[in-house]
């Protein structure tokens, strides 16, 4: 089953086009699942043209949606950035912002539909590019969005922000946690 969450804009950005914005997820055997969903005027947004799915960096300086996971307890993290072009990119980071190396073993699965008022966009993570986890561990998992305006004008959104800039980054904003059989807040 999947559960609902509503993505906050951060307090700094303005963006009136935007009238809601659901996230939501499920973890299945095979697959994370993640849902976003944006109503509003979307004409307003800068929504990037299909392509080919491959790996593409830098895809947060557009609109695009992001998962940040990691295994409760440790510091090291995954992120993952995905692109309505159906492009996307995959990052490890051994502690907070220190990359480190790490290759995806299987490209996210990305489909994203469009009509006037809504945008939705499913994205399956592969159970084996998840980070390793003992049993009865939870992951930690946080949620957020870049939006960019058809002017240029970025505004970022996350389940919970702090005060500041933006940074999807610190770990107190993985908010939720979930394992194979109980998704829930933390």
């Amino acid at each position: 089953m999947m559960l609902d969450y509503t993505m906050l804009r951060h307090p700094d950005n303005d963006l009136a086009a935007v009238e809601s914005f659901l996230v939501r997820f499920e973890f299945t055997e095979d697959y994370l699942h993640l849902q976003y969903e944006v109503t509003g005027e979307l004409s307003a947004l800068n929504i990037p043209a299909m392509q080919t799915p491959c790996p593409v960096d830098g895809l947060w300086q557009h609109t695009c949606f992001e998962a940040f996971i990691a295994v409760n307890g440790e510091e090291r993290y995954y992120e993952f950035n995905f692109s309505p072009s159906s492009a996307w990119a995959a990052y490890a980071f051994s502690s907070y912002r220190c990359r480190s190396v790490w290759t995806i073993k299987n490209p996210p699965i990305i489909i994203f539909t469009e009509t006037d008022e809504s945008l939705l966009m499913d994205v399956l993570i592969d159970v084996d590019d998840l980070p390793l986890k003992l049993e009865n561990q939870s992951f930690q998992l946080g949620l957020t969005a870049v939006i960019e305006t058809n002017e240029g004008g970025l505004s970022y959104w996350a389940l919970q922000h702090s005060d500041g800039a933006a940074d999807f980054h610190q770990r107190k904003h993985f908010v939720l946690s979930f394992n194979s059989n109980n998704p829930q807040d933390l």
